[in-house]
């Protein structure tokens, strides 16, 4: 056990280096821009001055005074940021450099430590078919290291995904309106509605997790396919060609839709493929809400 929990810390270790250095260099720039808060809180009064919009004036304050003075609002600056995390049992998958679940917890690690760099609270919703654990908001870096332990040593109960159930969770519990990240490979169906619903309470932002290799199938003879999630198992002869072509276009199609379904939804996408850097897709998300 001890040696299981030496290993734990060293691997938090590892990704608090690699991810802080990230959010420190890279991210927490961009992040302020793209995520600046989204109210307005009144500040004070001054006297109107010459290009001041009549809708300011506080005409109370005017008539008490005889001339007018206008309202000054200063955005509000503290956000709270939720992570709502995918742990479907698809996420164990990974061809390459890496698993769906290893990019997940270093992206969350990036995003967390962006956030309390900007003085934000975070929280984590961790979601398969349905809620399996809520993080409550808070602030510091022991906060975000429990985050990140969590996302490594996390064993869900279900294994199957559902999108809705995650983002009803969180419209019914996190009452501020929120930075909602929606981390998953999105091997689901029927979630449109609910990204609607989820993107008019929070600022709902989707990161779409893939792996190359579910979407292409290479030719290597037959092979044993097993659907982490349902646990289906069956033979497929990858050599042939209509079996490829098929399982590409299947992919393609499952791609689509989820860009289709947040395009509609007003959800900003971005996709990430686990055997690229996640920072190009990442910045680019950013600079495009700025």
């Amino acid at each position: 056990m001890a040696q299981d929990t030496a290993e734990l810390l060293k691997k938090v270790r590892r990704i608090e280096l690699k991810t802080k250095g990230l959010s420190n260099q890279i991210f927490s720039g961009e992040y302020h821009s793209a995520f600046k808060g989204r109210g307005m809180a009144f500040s004070e009064v001054r006297e109107y001055a010459v290009g001041d919009e009549v809708r300011s004036i506080d005409w109370n304050v005017t008539a008490r005074f005889g001339h007018p003075f206008v309202k000054i609002f200063e955005e509000e600056r503290e956000l709270t940021v939720i992570l709502v995390v995918d742990v479907s049992a698809s996420d164990s998958f990974g061809s390459k450099e890496q698993l769906k679940k290893a990019v997940i917890t270093e992206i969350c690690a990036v995003l967390s430590f962006s956030a309390i760099t900007n003085n934000d609270k975070i929280g984590v919703i961790f979601f398969s078919d349905q809620v399996e654990k809520f993080i409550p908001p808070k602030k510091g870096k022991s906060h975000i290291l429990r985050i990140i332990r969590e996302l490594i040593e996390f064993n869900p109960e279900s294994k199957g995904t559902r999108v809705s159930e995650a983002l009803r969770f969180l419209n019914n519990v996190v009452k501020k309106r929120s930075i909602a990240f929606l981390i998953s490979d999105f091997m689901d169906t029927d979630f449109e509605d609910s990204l609607k619903h989820a993107n008019k309470k929070h600022d709902l932002v989707a990161l779409q997790i893939y792996d190359q290799r579910e979407n292409e199938m290479p030719a290597i003879g037959r092979v044993l396919f097993k659907d982490p999630e349902s646990g289906h198992t069956q033979w497929v002869n990858t050599n042939a060609k209509k079996v490829r072509k098929t399982y590409k276009e299947r992919g393609e199609i499952r791609m689509a839709r989820v860009k289709d379904a947040c395009k509609r939804a007003g959800v900003d996408l971005a996709s990430i493929a686990t055997q690229e850097s996640y920072v190009t897709p990442l910045k680019n998300l950013f600079s495009k809400r700025t």
